[in-house]
């Protein structure tokens, strides 16, 4: 037994979205639905404070490198200039102007050192309820923090309460199935902790685990700015295996992902494009050529906290790579790494994309939850079902691109990691917005990007790993 744990009941209803689980092929038949009934689902974590014998730290050498930054405005153009003519004569070093055709030189992998067996706690301090808020990748970033918290408090973890219906599900192998909580705690509200400001391990061990001895059922969050790099080596274990290994959807919405799954023409790409009014008036960026309805859209929704920003201080912002690309761009970008027009195209974003023409005059094989689900499946849907649908649909997929790296693109490109799919990439904001900067377009500005981005993908670092959990090999 690998994962350590309890389940069992408790006080709370909640439908649950995700799931643990032993691994990646559990068979169907050992999952236990806790969808409809009353109870909180309990995992006991081992290890811990009390007793616990660290694990040896993960080898040095094998965490995500910082992306290299790209040099100084003044000088891109002059550089790019000068090795455009070999650009054009051969685009790459495989002679094919298609960005996953390109032989990559390193990749990321699950790390060794977290799925090794772990021992079962000689002892527990008592209980946590993780208390869950937000969408889809909030809720699983609490329960995974969560899972490292309980580890190194020695604690039974309640799984978990959630801010709004959410979908977990269990099957056997890293979890062991009790029926019930101890009555003295099972009848009780846990103590509220505030965890807000506790970023660091000893944080926990200081001021939370007083608490817990105290109470001995106790609730928190974990910070926003948890310090995941700075758990010892089991906490950082259980994380890794508790994220990793044993979540997954529920049976229900798995279900209903699979039929989105196999509406979708093969092969396709999945692409995450993020250009919604919210986005954009978050962003503070302004954006020239857009039509009036996407700029009221904009307009109503950058509110008086998120004016515009002018002058040098818009260009330096956009520079840095703080702008979405537009649809517009996005199409540019993916005809330049070699992105056929015809390609079967699955577009997961969320309600309200503006500009979208942008990108369908180019590429037309497009699909969506709303072109392919019923009318009324699709109007019924909670929006952590369909962030949960584009998450499997996006993990499963032949190829992703996101074009904006939140929660939503570091969970999915984690789990294709995982799964062994390295046909992943991020869209590089920052490259389109300093080579248009200097004055390139068309056909500069197209092998411009495809030599950034066939750099980011031959190296390794489309997928932006940014968990402790993978590590760079060298192929």
């Amino acid at each position: 037994m690998t994962w350590w744990a309890h389940i069992a009941t408790g006080p709370h209803s909640d439908e649950l979205i995700y799931a643990l689980h032993s691994g990646v092929e559990a068979a169907a038949a050992d999952q236990i639905q806790c969808s409809s009934r009353r109870g909180d689902v309990v995992v006991g974590v081992g290890g811990g404070v009390v007793g616990a014998q660290p694990r040896p730290h993960p080898p040095t050498g094998h965490f995500p490198r910082p992306r290299a930054l790209l040099p100084p405005l003044s000088t891109l153009l002059s550089a790019f200039l000068l090795h455009s003519s070999h650009l054009q004569e051969s685009p790459s070093a495989s002679g094919s102007r298609v960005i996953w055709a390109q032989r990559r030189v390193a990749e990321w992998r699950p790390c060794g050192w977290w799925r090794a067996a772990m021992p079962a706690p000689s002892r527990r301090n008592g209980y946590i309820r993780i208390d869950c808020y937000g969408g889809l990748n909030q809720l699983r970033r609490d329960l995974c923090d969560g899972i490292a918290v309980a580890r190194l408090l020695n604690a039974t973890m309640v799984l978990p309460k959630f801010e709004v219906a959410a979908y977990w599900n269990e099957s056997r192998g890293y979890v062991e199935v009790v029926k019930d909580m101890p009555e003295e705690i099972a009848s009780k509200e846990p103590f509220k902790v505030d965890c807000s400001k506790r970023k660091g391990h000893f944080d926990y061990v200081e001021t939370v685990l007083p608490a817990l001895l105290e109470h001995q059922y106790i609730s928190l969050t974990p910070a926003m700015s948890q310090r995941r790099d700075r758990n010892p080596s089991y906490a950082k274990a259980s994380y890794c295996q508790g994220c990793y290994n044993a979540l997954r959807l529920n049976k229900n919405v798995e279900t209903k992902a699979i039929e989105l799954l196999q509406a979708i023409p093969k092969p396709f790409l999945s692409l995450h494009l993020r250009f919604e009014p919210d986005m954009v008036a978050y962003s503070r960026c302004v954006y020239t050529g857009l039509s009036s309805k996407s700029l009221s859209a904009i307009e109503a929704a950058r509110g008086e906290d998120r004016k515009a920003l002018t002058g040098e201080a818009a260009l330096l912002w956009r520079n840095r790579g703080k702008c979405p690309l537009t649809p517009s761009e996005t199409a540019f970008i993916l005809k330049a790494l070699g992105i056929p027009t015809d390609t079967n195209i699955y577009l997961a974003a969320g309600d309200g994309l503006m500009e979208l023409e942008g990108f369908t005059s180019i590429y037309k094989n497009i699909y969506t939850k709303s072109s392919l689900l019923t009318h009324d499946d699709f109007e019924k849907m909670h929006g952590n079902t369909k962030a949960a649908l584009d998450y499997y649909v996006s993990v499963s997929s032949d190829a992703y691109v996101a074009t904006f790296f939140g929660n939503m693109d570091k969970m999915v490109t984690a789990m294709r990691t995982m799964q062994g799919h390295q046909k992943t990439l991020v869209l590089s904001r920052r490259a389109y917005a300093n080579y248009t900067a200097v004055g390139l377009s068309g056909e500069q500005l197209a092998m411009a990007m495809w030599d950034a981005h066939r750099e980011e993908y031959i190296m390794g670092r489309g997928s932006a790993l940014p968990e402790q959990c993978f590590c760079e090999f060298k192929l």
